[in-house]
């Protein structure tokens, strides 16, 4: 019996002392893989600021634990036969905020900044659940991704200092962009002022086109309905032309109210053209002097423009914004 009790007791202390060694032992590896894991990311952000993984990168470096520092994944299909038009915009964003951060003062090897391409990790996108492209993501050095890490593009757009500002919330390190010089827009400015002084000059001796009130007038017009159709807001946010849906159907008007395509921009600045030139019609047959079947005929054609295409325009919101009651001719 003594013998039988000292041996229950060597045999539980050598249990609890394997249980201890083979806990230190897989910390101890754990550590080392986490070690090795930051150390080839900091390799590779040497040499990319920007890293590319498939579908085995991702797992190694983004899914598994423990992790000690945050990524930024951006999802994007930037392949020809993908017809993303805004897919390669938003990667040049993308690198604009990781080359700004490569060389910021906060830079540490706590933040990397990868992308994942449709054709080189489809299993990426299926494994989190994606059927668009592009997408911002915030994956953090612990716990999981949450709806909050998922970056809004739609409400915010994707340039390069609201990349950076949506990091900033996400991880309080702060990117300030440094884009790199762009030319174009000067030198654009400066030939357009070339050309519009040649044409005064060759015109020098007759400038009574200067005042002329029509010119002036569809000028205006034009300036109007580019601004009210959104053309500003595809210049900040940078929308595609269209939208081709996996199932191969295509969209030309975005289906929120937060969000539009640059063709469906065109639509709307044509219509509310449509409408002005109704009202134009319109008034001139109440202006006019002469014959009073034409001026009629005038109206009736212009109200009709008018009805018609400003139906159009009202149907046109009351499918962007759902629940809005009103519409004329269309639904």
């Amino acid at each position: 019996m003594k013998y039988t009790f000292l041996f229950t007791i060597l045999a539980t202390l050598l249990s609890f002392l394997g249980h201890v060694s083979c806990q230190y032992r897989t910390k101890n590896t754990q550590a080392s893989s986490l070690t090795e894991r930051v150390q080839q990311l900091t390799e590779m952000a040497v040499k990319r600021p920007v890293l590319k993984f498939n579908g085995a990168k991702f797992k190694e470096f983004v899914k598994t634990t423990p992790r000690n520092y945050s990524v930024i994944v951006m999802f994007t299909a930037m392949a020809p036969q993908r017809q993303c038009q805004i897919c390669r915009h938003a990667n040049d964003e993308f690198t604009i905020v990781a080359n700004s951060f490569r060389y910021s003062q906060s830079y540490s090897n706590k933040l990397f900044f990868a992308v994942v391409d449709f054709d080189e990790g489809s299993d990426v996108f299926q494994l989190m659940r994606l059927n668009t492209a592009p997408v911002y993501m915030h994956f953090p050095s612990k716990g999981k991704p949450k709806p909050a890490d998922t970056m809004d593009i739609q409400r915010v757009g994707f340039a390069a200092e609201a990349i950076a500002k949506w990091i900033s919330e996400r991880t309080d390190i702060q990117i300030r962009v440094f884009r790199p010089p762009n030319y174009s827009g000067t030198v654009a400015v400066v030939m357009l002022l070339v050309l519009i002084g040649g044409f005064l000059y060759l015109r020098r001796n007759n400038l009574d086109f200067i005042y002329n009130k029509t010119i002036w007038g569809l000028g205006a017009l034009f300036f109007t309905l580019t601004m009210i159709s959104g053309q500003m807001w595809n210049h900040i946010r940078g929308p595609p032309f269209i939208h081709k849906s996996p199932n191969g159907n295509l969209a030309y008007i975005h289906g929120s109210s937060q969000g539009q395509f640059v063709l469906e921009t065109y639509i709307v600045m044509v219509l509310n053209g449509a409408v002005v030139l109704g009202m134009i019609l319109i008034t001139e047959a109440a202006a006019r002097k002469g014959d009073v079947k034409k001026r009629r005929i005038f109206a009736v054609i212009g109200l009709g423009i008018v009805a018609v295409f400003f139906s159009l325009l009202l149907s046109i919101f009351r499918n962007k914004a759902q629940g809005y009651p009103y519409s004329l001719l269309f639904k």
